[in-house]
């Protein structure tokens, strides 16, 4: 059982990022997004998802990195391949993870959104152990944020359309859903 205390989760590693700031007034979590990230892509349990989401990436270590040179992201929370869980951002603040996104009529998702990384890529299978601590995650985000419901859990690709395609082909969204 995971716990949610005072906008962080207490079973994951803290890893602050610089890369967030105050949610808009009145503006709390409403939306559970899910993502996909792997650095250099396709490439699992280094430490560049870390680098890059604190702003300590460096840029010539791979020749990948040279297309998100200066890139300022982040995400609440990575749940690595491992089922290792690295919190970034504090739920009661705004994450750099949406970009350009709309969802429900309403743009510019970081403001009311919590972003979750999975450690993977678009078109290969997610680890068991990674839908068992989403799931886990989920249900102790919607007891701790009532705000958000079921009904408003959706992938990148679900909020910026055609620009991103996260979570991916690969993700299976009915097992996960099955498991809340």
């Amino acid at each position: 059982m995971y716990r949610v205390q005072d906008g962080w989760l207490q079973e994951a590693r803290r890893a602050l990022s610089p890369n967030r700031e105050p949610r808009p007034a009145h503006c709390r979590p409403e939306l559970l997004v899910i993502h996909n990230i792997s650095l250099p892509p396709g490439c699992y349990q280094g430490s560049c998802v870390e680098q890059l989401f604190t702003n300590c990436l460096d840029w010539e270590a791979h020749p990948y990195f040279g297309q998100i040179r200066g890139l300022k992201v982040s995400a609440h929370l990575l749940i690595r391949r491992t089922g290792e869980l690295i919190q970034f951002v504090s739920f009661d603040e705004r994450a750099w993870h949406a970009g350009q996104s709309s969802y429900g009529g309403r743009t510019n998702c970081n403001d009311f959104s919590i972003g979750i990384e999975l450690e993977g890529c678009d078109d290969e299978p997610y680890d068991s152990v990674q839908y068992e601590v989403l799931a886990g995650v989920t249900r102790a985000l919607l007891a701790a944020y009532p705000g958000l419901g079921a009904h408003a859990i959706v992938g990148h690709s679900d909020i910026a359309p055609g620009r991103k395609t996260d979570p991916g082909k690969a993700f299976d969204w009915a097992r996960y859903r099955q498991q809340l």
